[in-house]
């Protein structure tokens, strides 16, 4: 007997229908799948045998042969486990429905019949809307698939209960989600910039930072509070929009990091891995490719700390995402693309030992260390990076202020007016922010003249600024000129956007 199910595998973050067909002869009884599977799809064998089993099915002592159409890609992961033991309870006769064509399936089974959830369930859910077809998954899952509007989603429990609700023995509902609900914030537990004492010129660059959507890089010495504000970043950034959750969602999804119970990422993600990652866990890899840091942090906040002790080829592969909003893993098989728009934010020392400049405590570090120190960071890598922001340590004055210091809400307010601004002028190019201007909005919208075309042309002469930082000021004074709700860009606000190049003068 021949049966056939739909089921979808995952590509990149997106996913493809994958024919799933089973042939049950005479032979010896053995267990053969064919379709280029990996050794996780091999093994599903067994699992699939045991769960029939102890589901309560009987199989006849027979060849079964398992072939994932179309054979020319690589079937990856456990999810085809439900879908192959549904073909073959459908091949022994022992599900009777003819209308399995209706449905995609997916799911991994345990070995007493049960079903535990899947990676990319959300892009499995808009594949299935694709092709017209009804989704089944293991009820971990629905939450997620069901965001996606006009596909019918079934959450199953166990192999059984799936059986008798193809047979008609069983009624199950649709799931429907909640999406009145989707951005409902608790908020009350986030950090807050008024937690943050003094340091006002830095929490200025942040707003300006999070108006833009800027890459930042903070440099001070230990306990200065750089970590602190950039956890607090985030709280001041714009809300995400249901295309941006989405998308998010997708990438955690099949990175494996989505929470059952959320089923959408609706909060800006803020991803700050240790300085000993890989290469590979930063931008995304492996034999098996799976998205990165920089992927896992799309639509939200990249934060380095200890910059310079990332390794040099670590940082070095941040240029194409920075440059291109995406990361691009090259394999003999195939290309994926990962999405990776993220605001970069960095913090780093001075020197090595952290206290180059400060008035308090003296730097014992050579001239040679402190070079070899911040040459760590290229100048490439630099150039990429809007706001270069000092964070000098915190006076006892300013700790034991008893006044409260602006709340993020009112940044965000301030934050949010200047994206709108932003979205409106670039809507026409699908733009949402000034760091991601292309050269010819920027000609067209970054225009300056008289005196700020004079104070450019000092500071890029004593500067000895790239033609790439050039146009970094550009985007981050349009941004400050957003802020002020001024139509030009004014003196003030490319003397505001030079000062944020302090990595390209001397610090010594």
């Amino acid at each position: 007997m021949l049966a056939r199910i739909l089921s979808s595998a995952t590509f990149g973050i997106d996913a493809y229908p994958v024919i799933v067909e089973v042939d049950i002869s005479r032979g010896m009884p053995v267990f053969s799948t064919v379709g280029l599977p990996d050794n996780a799809v091999k093994e599903s064998k067994d699992r699939v045998r045991s769960a029939i089993k102890n589901s309560g099915y009987a199989l006849t002592p027979k060849r079964i042969t398992v072939n994932l159409a179309p054979a020319h890609l690589k079937k990856e992961g456990t999810g085809f486990d439900l879908p192959v033991a549904v073909a073959i309870l459908k091949a022994e006769g022992i599900i009777k429905n003819d209308s399995l064509n209706d449905y995609m399936v997916a799911g991994e089974l345990s070995l007493d019949g049960g079903i535990r959830p899947v990676r990319g369930a959300l892009s499995m859910a808009v594949c299935a809307k694709t092709a017209g077809k009804k989704l089944i998954l293991p009820d971990e899952n629905k939450k997620e698939a069901g965001l996606v509007v006009g596909v019918e989603v079934y959450g199953v429990t166990h192999l059984s209960m799936l059986v008798e609700f193809l047979n008609g023995e069983a009624r199950m509902e649709p799931f429907i989600a909640d999406r009145s609900l989707l951005f409902a914030h608790g908020g009350a537990h986030e950090p807050d910039l008024s937690e943050v004492k003094g340091q006002a010129h830095v929490k200025r660059a942040l707003e300006v930072a999070a108006a833009g959507g800027h890459n930042l890089l903070m440099i001070g010495p230990p306990g200065s509070g750089k970590t602190m504000l950039a956890r607090r970043l985030p709280t001041i950034l714009p809300d995400m929009t249901l295309a941006e959750a989405i998308e998010t969602t997708k990438v955690h999804s099949v990175a494996g990091t989505l929470s059952s119970v959320d089923g959408l990422v609706t909060g800006r993600p803020f991803r700050s891995p240790h300085h000993t990652i890989s290469e590979a866990g930063l931008v995304g890899g492996g034999k098996v490719p799976r998205p990165g840091e920089v992927s896992l942090a799309h639509n939200g906040v990249l934060f380095l700390d200890e910059f310079p002790e990332f390794s040099k080829s670590a940082i070095e592969v941040l240029r194409q995402p920075l440059e291109d909003g995406m990361v691009v893993i090259s394999r003999a098989a195939a290309s994926i693309a990962y999405p990776a728009e993220f605001m970069l934010v960095g913090a780093m020392n001075p020197c090595p030992c952290g206290f180059l400049g400060d008035v308090h405590k003296e730097c014992v570090c050579s001239p040679l260390q402190v070079l070899k120190y911040r040459s760590k960071l290229s100048g490439p890598v630099l150039d990429r990076i809007d706001i270069h922001c000092e964070v000098p340590a915190v006076r006892f004055g300013e700790l034991t202020k008893e006044s409260r210091a602006e709340a993020s809400a009112d940044v965000k307010k301030r934050v949010d007016a200047a994206r709108a601004l932003q979205a409106e002028r670039l809507k026409d190019k699908k733009i949402f922010s000034n760091s991601r201007m292309t050269p010819r909005q920027i000609k067209k919208h970054c225009e300056v003249s008289g005196d700020s075309h004079r104070l450019l042309e000092i500071a890029v002469d004593k500067l000895g600024l790239s033609a790439r930082a050039y146009v970094r000021i550009l985007k981050v004074a349009r941004t400050i000129a957003d802020l002020d709700n001024a139509e030009k860009i004014e003196v003030h606000h490319v003397a505001e956007a030079v000062q944020y190049r302090t990595l390209d003068r001397p610090m010594v």
